[in-house]
């Protein structure tokens, strides 16, 4: 009789969790699973590609400046000095390609020889895809730089975004993905921070840019690194370069598998 008794609550657990939820109560099961992934998207894409989408949009109707671009400029500019000028030209370089390319080809040998195939994809595919980006902005919104000074760092291409904003946020973006949940990621977000801020500054020092081409920079790049992380997942099982090697370094998880095998 126990038994039967066993057998019957079992019958009726398993006949209740088989009933069909509610629509609300499947909707907040969804939300309790993905609100992280909710609203980083949110934060993360949406809303730096919103901005980026305001002020591109502004810059092609206007083919000018915005009214507080050339204040800022001339704000900056009122501090110049020589000595200035000689730090802010060097320290301009550490935010070109050219400059960032060895830094992330060294992290990338590093996943390679860790076998951290998954991280090394996403650091690739967001640099690579970074670059291909600020190079056909620039090309498609035709922007002139501003022409306020002799710059002491001229250049001659075009200005919307920002190559140097974008190069330098993509740098420290693809660095807090990687270490996040590892006690560096904090040193190298307000490290990095630091150094986008930097690299923003010499810029309008330099008078190469205008405030809104840096802000453009910077929202591409944080939109298009997080967009990236959010597909190729390389936060998954705390997927890190400081952390050990998860499973999913090296191998497909079961959906990508699955959506694979569809092909």
């Amino acid at each position: 009789m126990a038994l039967e008794k066993v057998n019957d609550e079992n019958q009726q657990t398993a006949a209740s969790s088989q009933k069909p939820q509610s629509p609300i109560g499947f909707v907040q099961k969804l939300l309790i699973i993905y609100w992280r992934s909710l609203l980083l998207l949110f934060v993360g894409v949406y809303l730096p590609l919103q901005i980026f989408g305001l002020l591109a949009l502004e810059v092609q109707q206007k083919e000018g400046s915005f009214p507080w671009d050339l204040p800022i400029l001339v704000t900056v500019h009122s501090l110049a000095q020589p000595q200035l000028d000689v730090f802010a030209a060097m320290l301009t370089k550490l935010g070109s390609f050219w400059t960032v390319l060895p830094i992330l080809s060294i992290i990338a040998l590093i996943l390679l020889v860790q076998r951290r195939w998954r991280s090394l994809t996403y650091l690739v595919i967001t640099t690579a895809g970074s670059a291909i980006i600020n190079r056909t902005a620039k090309e498609f919104w035709h922007r002139v730089r501003p022409d306020l000074w002799n710059s002491v760092a001229p250049e001659f291409d075009y200005s919307f975004p920002s190559g140097h904003s974008m190069t330098s946020m993509t740098l420290i973006a693809v660095l807090v993905v990687l270490t996040w949940g590892s006690a560096w990621c904090w040193l190298v977000l307000i490290l990095g921070s630091l150094f986008v801020l930097a690299i923003g500054w010499t810029r309008l020092y330099l008078g190469v840019h205008f405030p809104s081409d840096i802000i453009a920079g910077w929202m591409v790049a944080i939109a298009w690194a997080i967009g990236v992380s959010l597909i190729i997942r390389p936060l998954s099982q705390s997927a890190n370069i400081i952390s050990e090697k998860p499973v999913s370094e090296t191998k497909l998880l079961s959906e990508e598998q699955e959506l694979f095998n569809q092909e």
